[in-house]
């Protein structure tokens, strides 16, 4: 696939042959991030077999949740909550069996939203990372802190510690990255190679130190596993004994992280000095095995370490950021605000509508 359009280059999206197998192997499909493009995209299968790619721009689009019905997204400046509109077995234009609405959108300034997810009564919960801290919704205010590592002394504006990635369970927030211990303005940047740590938030102890640019904390099947940016690795971690293992290694800066069964779905961004990825020891691994960071997805067998699956982007796009498995799905759609069909698409009590320009509106067939 390539796009274009008036305002931004061209790039191309492919995939490696047999990922749209995979997918439907799966029952699932993919939303992913590119914050440099401001891009949310939605990868699934379409009816012929074929891979369905469909993006939606979002400024600088970050931090991404979903449990297939519920997508939360992070942008430049706001929180979005899109929310599917179609019911089971009902299809959208012929082909889309979820159709994303962004139902709800909260300002709260340009906080640097990394990971979100939902917690169990529903509401989300973000690293806002401009204030090292976690932080929730308010009804009156840009955010609600909830949480600050306990060397960070005073809620600022000044990204000190970069804390990025929040891992959580049934009872709420449970693990954290952040790149450094700094408790001074942009003091991370210093400790880039050897600085990172994950915290267990409820004990408010180092469990992992010595890491380079650690992001995505994910807990899955029991088991917490990390993206080890700054050297490209997959890893896991044994929270009781602190003992760490390097499962995969990928080529390019990785920073975002989903599972489905026994596969971690993987971001990976090229490296440019401009962005501030390059002088870790990516860069000296990636020479070692004569290869260059790529752009994409990857697609990781957690039983044998093994890259099974890509997706491959040139062009324009150098960088990806997060990624969030969608279940039982197999072709995802998501409304933009550019055209009327957002106004058009109404949803009452699991019937949705679709008024057409004269105001007359037909239900969708459920079955076509």
């Amino acid at each position: 696939m390539s796009a274009s359009t008036n305002r931004t280059p061209r790039f191309s999206i492919a995939a490696s042959r047999h990922f749209a197998a995979w997918l439907l192997e799966q029952q699932a499909s993919l939303a992913f991030t590119t914050y440099q493009t401001g891009k949310l995209f939605l990868v699934g299968v379409k009816r012929s077999g074929r891979i369905s790619y469909f993006s939606r721009n979002f400024s600088r689009a970050m931090g991404v949740w979903s449990d297939g019905q519920t997508l939360w997204l992070g942008t430049r400046y706001q929180i979005w909550r899109l929310v599917n509109f179609l019911a089971p077995g009902q299809r959208h234009d012929g082909e889309y069996d979820r159709l994303y609405v962004p139902l709800a959108g909260y300002t709260l300034g340009d906080i640097d939203i990394h990971d979100v997810t939902q917690l169990a009564d529903g509401s989300p919960i973000f690293v806002n990372t401009l204030f090292s801290c976690l932080a929730g919704l308010s009804t009156t205010k840009s955010f609600t802190p909830l949480w600050r590592p306990p060397f960070i002394s005073a809620l600022k504006p000044e990204d000190r510690c970069h804390l990025n990635g929040l891992a959580a369970d049934e009872q709420g927030p449970a693990f954290v990255t952040s790149v450094s211990r700094s408790d001074v303005a942009g003091g991370w940047r210093q400790r880039r190679s050897d600085g990172g740590l994950i915290m267990d938030v409820r004990n408010n102890e180092v469990i992992a130190e010595g890491l380079s640019m650690p992001h995505s904390p994910r807990l899955h099947q029991g088991r917490l596993y990390f993206l080890e940016s700054g050297t490209g690795h997959l890893c896991r971690l044994d929270t009781d004994s602190g003992a760490l293992e390097q499962i995969a290694f990928l080529p390019g800066y990785v920073r975002g992280l989903a599972f489905v069964g026994n596969y971690a779905v993987v971001t990976s961004s090229k490296i440019r000095s401009e962005n501030g990825l390059s002088g870790l020891a990516l860069d000296r691994l990636l020479n070692e095995r004569g290869a260059d960071a790529r752009c994409g997805v990857f697609v990781v067998d957690l039983r044998s370490g093994s890259l099974m699956h890509w997706i491959g982007i040139e062009g324009v796009m150098s960088e990806t950021f997060d990624i969030a498995v969608l279940p039982n799905t197999r072709c995802p759609k998501a409304l933009g605000f550019k055209s009327d069909e957002i106004e058009r698409s109404i949803r009452v009590e699991g019937q949705l509508w679709l008024a057409d320009k004269r105001n007359e509106s037909q239900p969708t067939n459920r079955n076509r």
